[in-house]
């Protein structure tokens, strides 16, 4: 009688089992150091396995070379009934002889309809990638199909031939290819797009193309390629670390103004250089996107200034259907008109839900940060993080985010990073007084380290923070800074009245915190009764052993306690 499903962790357990009357199987033997001859082993016991339709097999950091993978594609081969294969061989040594033998396996599978492969950190090559590509080719089921092969040299001719094969594929409607570091440069790029480009029926699409020389004419060249695909829905394209300037950017841009029907959209860009003009570019072809309703960009290291960043925001604007946004514009050349620029634009898309944004290392300053009270406009968020380490956005700057903050009534989780700010207690209270008409948060992060925070400050945080009494996860950085043994007291007599807290994390570390201190912390903590982790970080103050041993003791006592972690 065919039986089910069966899970296995050791391939011992495989081998004396019924294997045979099994129709799902998944075994993980990941890093089981099992070798060639084990790996060989299976292929013989799979041979047997006629009833299979969904097969997992994983086999990642093994040592297993050619010979291994040879013997384990003569049992696959007989598995013709699998529709599903999910095959994890990443970490190994396996070249060209390697994959020929389980590209001769796959080609049998013609019933395959949902294969993943992840071949990460090998030694295919070219001659390897050709003849899994003449493999798949011949699986003209596939309508899902998910390949890993960063790391594994399949350069221009690997990456071109996979896309020809691909182009064969005419049920595929979900792929992933992840080719990042394999040299495939320009030529390759613009290959692989034209195999993809005959793939009419994608409606979801990752490409990984990171780290590979493509430069401006590969960057064009995929765009125009990829612009055939016009029934996509998701796409997802990463080219980071590829050189790519404003023509590039400009010709990659080109294939989004025929995506009407895309809904999801995230490109990874970083360490480009776009500049001012790719960025407009791309906000130009975003806003023929009518059906947009989540954006990821990470544009990060390009070089982009206010000009740029205005016009991409002003087009994001444009795009009224955006529910989810990540912008990482990290590392640029924005400075204050650009966030002055960006935050207007951003306030009027007032379908907003959950907002990332990541102005990191811009010097937006003082001016800057007060224009992100812009943001008080999208007042059905409901997550907020905000990234704005090293801006010199001082106390003044602050009160923009607390406007924001104050507004924003729907939050339930918050995150926030202004590390080293020149933030002292004026811009801290300010902070903490905001927070207290936050009283839906649930989740909030809170990284004020390296600032210039004292007593003071912390009595700002403890009005805020003690009304947000919703609040289960918290974390908690002023680390840093000199808030001292009364500072520490204010915190413990916020957070007594946070009594739905399950997990806490506070980084208290270099804030001249004596055992007086230690004492009004475990006051605090003895109020937990639902935490259940904590991590707790004391480093460079003045605690001696027996204060030490006094929060020990005060956390050892929580039955609820499972995660404990202290730094002294």
């Amino acid at each position: 009688m065919m039986q089910y499903k069966k899970y296995y962790k050791s391939l011992k357990d495989f081998l004396n089992s019924s294997f045979q009357s099994y129709s799902v199987i998944c075994i993980d033997l990941k890093s089981s150091q099992i070798g060639n001859e084990s790996t060989s082993d299976l292929g013989p016991a799979l041979a047997k396995c006629i009833n299979l339709s969904n097969f997992t097999l994983i086999l990642s950091s093994n040592q297993i070379s050619n010979e291994g993978l040879q013997g384990l594609g003569s049992g696959l081969g007989n598995c013709t009934n699998l529709s599903n294969f999910t095959l994890d061989l990443s970490c190994n040594q396996i070249g060209v002889e390697g994959i020929s033998g389980l590209s001769f396996a796959l080609a049998k599978c013609c019933n395959l309809t949902n294969l993943i492969l992840d071949l990460s950190f090998n030694q295919i090559g070219v001659d390897g990638i050709l003849c899994l590509g003449s493999a798949l080719s011949k699986c003209t089921n596939l309508s899902n199909f998910t390949l890993h092969l960063p790391s594994n040299q399949i350069g221009v001719e690997g990456a071109s031939g996979l896309g020809s094969a691909l182009s064969k594929c005419i049920n595929l409607s979900y792929l992933i290819l992840d080719l990042s570091s394999n040299k495939i440069g320009a030529k390759g790029a613009s290959g692989l797009g034209s195999g993809l480009s005959k793939c009419t029926n994608l409606t979801n699409l990752s490409l990984d193309l990171s780290y590979n020389q493509i430069c401006n004419e590969g960057a064009t060249g995929l765009g125009s390629t990829l612009s055939k695909c016009t029934n996509l829905i998701k796409l997802a394209i990463n080219l980071s670390s590829n050189q790519i300037g404003v023509d590039g950017a400009s010709g990659l841009s080109s294939a989004l103004a025929n995506y009407t029907n895309l809904s999801n959209f995230t490109l990874h860009l970083m360490s480009n250089q776009i500049s001012d003009e790719g960025a407009q570019n791309f906000g130009s072809a975003l806003t023929n996107c009518i059906n947009l309703s989540n954006l990821t960009l990470h544009l990060l290291s390009n070089k982009i200034g206010a000009e740029g960043v205005s016009g991409l925001g002003s087009a994001i604007a444009k795009c009224t259907n955006i529910q989810n946004l990540t912008l990482d514009l990290s590392s640029n050349l924005i400075g204050v008109k650009g966030t002055q620029g960006l935050s207007s634009a951003l306030g009027k898309c007032t379908n907003l839900q959950n907002l990332i944004l990541d102005l990191s290392y811009n010097k937006i300053s003082v001016d800057g940060a007060q224009s992100l009270s812009s943001l008080a406009r999208c007042t059905n968020l409901s997550n907020l993080t905000l990234h704005l380490s090293e801006n010199l956005i001082g106390d003044e700057g602050v009160l923009g985010l607390c406007i924001t903050l104050s507004k924003c009534s729907k939050l339930s989780n918050l995150i926030l990073y202004l590390q080293y700010n020149q933030i002292g207690d004026k811009g801290t209270s300010r902070l903490g007084h905001a927070l207290a008409k936050c009283t839906n948060l649930t989740k909030f992060i809170l990284d004020l380290s390296s600032n210039q925070i004292g007593v003071d400050g912390t009595l700002g945080l403890r009005s805020g923070l003690g009304k947000c009494t919703n609040l289960s996860n918290l974390k908690l950085d002023l680390s840093e800074n000199q808030i001292g043994d009364s500072g520490i007291s204010n915190l413990g007599f916020a957070l007594e009245k946070c009594i739905n807290l399950s997990n806490l994390k506070l980084d208290l570390s270099s804030n001249l915190i004596g055992d007086e201190g230690v004492s009004s912390l475990c006051s605090a903590l003895a109020m937990y009764t639902n935490l259940t982790n904590l991590n707790l970080q004391l480093l460079s103050n003045k605690i001696d052993r027996q204060g030490e041993l006094k929060i020990n003791n005060q956390c050892l006592k929580s039955k609820r306690l499972v995660i404990f972690k202290y730094f002294q």
